[in-house]
């Protein structure tokens, strides 16, 4: 059983990082100030629908993974804050202005949404983000593993919906407050960054932090 705590924990986590500028939320913007919100909605549904498919990836996979060895499952959550930390510390020493300008060709909402899934779905990053992330928020001694991952699947994916189908929807508006505030988006991945390495921090320490 997913705790209130838990849940606003993994919540709070998952909507900074889901608003930090990126690949994806900059091409939902970007696609929003060429062809319109349609446009940007398709692209935000496409990307939400791709991490349905790492979580239900990530929850097959980690629930195996428990189910042969605990300590096997131990192993993958530190490895896995060992990553968190890794990409915070990337994050934090590479952060730099967002610029969503650029020529982008129009393009059926079909063909949006389906590359938007595809692009998502093969990226290997995404994939490796999720085992990594997800195993921070269980607790085994809550319940079955399973119905954890899935309910932190299935809410990650809700806030993802939510957090681009908001960018996409305001996405002129926001890509011009954006390019006239070009350093926000640095602070917001660094902020981000560090959010990162405290998760992974989190597991080294739970009794501390």
């Amino acid at each position: 059983m997913i705790t209130l705590t838990q849940l606003g924990l993994f919540s709070a986590a998952s909507l900074l990082l889901i608003f930090t500028p990126g690949p994806d939320i900059i091409y939902v913007m970007t696609r929003g100030m060429a062809q319109g919100r349609k446009a940007a909605l398709a692209a935000a549904a496409g990307f939400g629908l791709g991490n349905l498919a790492h979580t239900f990836f990530a929850v097959v996979g980690l629930s195996a993974l428990l189910a042969s060895s605990a300590t096997a499952f131990t192993l993958v959550k530190i490895a896995g804050a060992i990553y968190l930390v890794y990409i915070g510390i990337k994050m934090m020493r590479s952060a730099s202005p967002v610029s969503p300008e650029g020529e982008v060709a129009a393009l059926e909402l079909g063909t949006i949404f389906r590359q938007s899934v595809i692009a998502n779905v093969l990226n290997p990053k995404v994939a490796v983000f999720f085992l990594a992330f997800f195993p921070q928020f269980i607790e085994t001694g809550r319940g079955h593993v399973t119905v954890q991952m899935l309910g932190l699947g299935i809410t990650f994916v809700v806030l993802t919906w939510f957090g681009f189908g908001l960018v996409g929807y305001g996405s002129g508006a926001i890509g011009g407050w954006l390019q006239s505030k070009p350093a926000v988006g640095g602070r917001i991945g660094r902020f981000a960054g560090g959010i990162l390495i405290l998760l992974g921090l989190r597991l080294a320490w739970p009794d501390r932090l």
